[in-house]
């Protein structure tokens, strides 16, 4: 698992706090914030991860702290999200307490894992200002992300939970793209954008392939495709330009954000919340 920069890993927070509470949502009924399955880890004065917030998560803490200090004994609490408690979702919220020990240790980080293996790729074919900006945004989410490009790119220039790879012929790459995955193509080169383009427009299983450019690249591209043997149907799976459907803005960390948007739609939007996440922060609470 690679962690966020600033951000500790799972392991390496368990690592460093081995006194904790598991706070994980056994149950959730109607309107809640998170999904069943959704966990925190409680240490003093540390968090990693999220149940939600609001009174709720303060409750939680509190009695964890509570649990640590052997201060209470309930390993569960059953909490109504009304009035009494300062939040208006309406639904209920069953709360589990385990002390972490080592048994609990190992089942958090093989859960974690687990699901990390399964987030979609990502990969993104260049690391210019836009490549940089979009792997920076995408690096939290629940995403395997790659960047692969034919230069070398300056030490710490990718956050650590970020892949990168170094290669000649980047099109060669798109084939290692898991099916439900992205290709975002962001180089310095409009003839390699074409050629990595007809490599993942030519699959069919691809969530969501995306160029960088405008509507003249697009009927560049069109024509470029045809010539090149390119079916005509190939072209409604193209996004090109990225990130342009409802804010015109040329920053490169606009255009990262609105095509990390795009990509969440694309990538996430027919998939079950995971209760687990490997990149879940971790929260400095000051109590």
């Amino acid at each position: 698992m690679r962690p966020v920069p600033g951000k500790p890993s799972l392991p390496a927070f368990l690592t460093a706090h081995p006194n904790a509470v598991l706070v994980e949502i056994a149950a959730a009924k109607g309107s809640t914030p998170r999904e069943a399955g959704a966990f925190m880890v409680v240490a003093n004065g540390r968090l990693f991860g999220t149940i939600g917030g609001g009174h709720l998560e303060y409750i939680a803490i509190d009695h964890a702290r509570a649990l640590l200090a052997g201060k209470a004994a309930d390993e569960t609490l059953d909490i109504p999200l009304g009035p009494e408690i300062g939040q208006c979702c309406g639904g209920r919220t069953l709360l589990r307490f385990t002390k972490v020990d080592g048994s609990v240790r190992e089942r958090l980080l093989r859960q974690a894992s687990s699901e990390q293996q399964a987030f979609p790729d990502i990969v993104l074919f260049g690391a210019g200002h836009v490549g940089l900006a979009l792997a920076a945004a995408l690096a939290p989410l629940p995403f395997n992300v790659t960047v692969v490009e034919t230069r070398s790119i300056e030490a710490g220039a990718l956050p650590e939970a970020v892949a990168f790879r170094h290669v000649p012929m980047p099109e060669t790459e798109v084939a290692a793209i898991r099916p439900g995955g992205a290709a975002v193509i962001l180089t310095h080169d409009h003839a390699l954008d074409f050629l990595i383009a007809r490599q993942a427009l030519a699959r069919d299983d691809l969530a969501y392939t995306g160029m960088i450019g405008s509507a003249t690249k697009r009927a560049t591209f069109s024509r470029w495709l045809m010539r090149e043997g390119g079916e005509a149907a190939w072209l409604s799976r193209l996004t090109l330009p990225i990130g342009a459907a409802t804010v015109k803005d040329k920053r490169p960390a606009v255009i990262a954000a609105l095509v990390t948007a795009e990509l969440v739609t694309r990538l996430l939007g027919s998939r079950p919340a995971a209760g687990l996440s490997a990149r879940q922060d971790e929260r400095l609470v000051d109590r």
